[in-house]
């Protein structure tokens, strides 16, 4: 028998039930006689998903509540009968994503979603859910729920392109009914209940789960049993391909780079750095270069870092991000303290730092101008990169200017005006550092 789970323990908590779903779908697995590698475990944020690294299958790991929309898209592009999808997701998770439950129902894509409820969001604090059954307590509701929960067996059971629905009390072992579930084609749900050991069970003294379920009128049965016609993906033969002969870069004005070079610039959000890597990122490929560009920033985006890495080679890159960087370019103080870990940890290269920042300890050659004096808060990341171009000499800077003058910021930005400024000298500490 195919094993597939590893040795390791289970990362959760002593007496919670979802130790048993993943002891049962291990078991209901094997006497299906499948093999780890057709078997695509999708799961969300809560306890039921750190259960990833505990599985031997393929795992994906999503947003709260978007597990079965994962799995959805998963499931439509495999059409593949011999693998199966598993969902794992919490009651918490469910509620988040309950339209994503409906729809992949009335879908009919091929997939299990298995439900670990145990009637709150366990893992940030025994919040209740929409699953929280009347009367049950919880850290937010210390006097009990004072409504019902969903049924969502009975919710599910009611869409037209459900396979199999059912509910069942998470004890013992009730690994048949996960492999019934599991062996059906199209949608199929198994509601497992339980009782969170760290906030269920000590917010309910002495209750049981059985009576918990009977009291709410949660049935331990099947809600559906049926035989769907499994979701079908339609293949649009006459679209036309996403590139054509007008997206081609041409080379202008080649390069003589001969190894790959990684670039950050980092600055503050509204100050163009996301902009200034895409012309970077531009006018390296009008030299000839292939080049990739992750950009990162906060989720607030219109305050903090803005943050992207490029890289630079003649050779085809196969991934992003450049996290040992070879040029790193800071324009502001929130730049400054999202590249402090990246400039302590620099071998070398070059740092181009606006001269109104003090330069972190680093092995990085420091090269200070003052960008933001000269350029402006706005234009400063677009001064620093003409500044570095001219610096390093990466490739051909008619490149750079050729991207310039094709961009709108090109009517915003003097290049002449640019270029006397960033010649012009600087005078620091009584001495002068004048760019050639």
């Amino acid at each position: 028998m195919e094993k597939f789970l590893t040795d390791e323990a289970l990362p959760f908590c002593k007496g919670c039930g979802h130790h048993h779903i993943a002891g049962n779908t291990e078991k209901a697995l094997q006497s299906l006689g499948m093999n780890p590698m057709d078997v695509i475990l999708v799961t969300d944020i809560g306890c039921h998903g750190i259960i990833d690294k505990s599985f031997k299958t393929h795992t994906v790991h999503g947003l709260h509540g978007r597990s079965v929309a994962l799995a959805s898209g998963i499931s439509a592009a495999l059409e593949n009968p011999d693998k199966k999808v598993i969902v794992f997701i919490g009651d918490g998770g469910t509620t988040i994503g309950m339209q994503h439950l409906f729809n992949a129902a009335h879908n009919g894509f091929n997939m299990t979603v298995v439900i670990h409820n145990n009637m709150l969001y366990g893992m940030t604090g025994g919040q209740c859910s929409e699953f929280t059954p009347m009367g049950f307590k919880t850290p937010t509701l210390p006097n009990g729920a004072d409504k019902a929960g969903y049924d969502i067996c009975k919710l599910i059971a009611a869409v037209d392109g459900v396979t199999y629905v059912s509910r069942l009390e998470g004890i013992g072992d009730f690994s048949e009914q996960l492999a019934e579930a599991f062996s059906k084609k199209g949608f199929s749900l198994v509601e497992v209940m339980e009782i969170c050991p760290s906030y269920g069970v000590k917010s309910n003294p002495g209750m049981k789960l059985s009576n918990v379920m009977e009291g709410a009128g949660l049935d331990v049965k099947k809600y559906a049993d049926t035989e769907a016609v499994n979701y079908k993906s339609k293949i649009n033969q006459s679209s036309n391909v996403l590139f054509n002969d007008d997206d081609i870069i041409e080379t202008a004005f080649p390069s003589k780079l001969e190894k790959e070079v990684r670039l950050m610039l980092c600055g503050s959000a509204g100050e163009g750095i996301q902009g200034a890597a895409e012309m970077l990122l531009e006018a390296g490929i009008v030299s000839g270069l292939n080049g990739t560009k992750k950009g990162s920033y906060p989720v607030t985006v219109g305050v903090g870092f803005s943050a992207s890495e490029i890289i630079l080679s003649s050779d085809e890159i196969l991934y992003t991000g450049s996290p040992n960087p070879d040029v790193i370019c800071v324009t502001s103080t929130d730049g400054l303290d999202y590249a402090r870990k990246t400039l302590t940890s620099m071998k070398g290269g070059k740092l181009f730092l606006d001269s109104s920042l003090t330069a972190p300890e680093t092995k990085a050659e420091v090269i200070s101008f003052p960008f933001r004096e000269r350029g402006g808060a706005k234009n400063s990341s677009m001064y620093c990169l003409f500044y570095m171009l001219t610096a390093t000499g990466l490739f051909p800077m008619e490149s750079l200017m050729k991207v310039f003058s094709e961009s709108k910021i090109s009517k915003k930005i003097d290049a002449e005006k640019m270029f006397q400024s960033l010649r012009e000298p600087v005078i620091a500490n009584e001495t002068k550092k004048i760019i050639s």
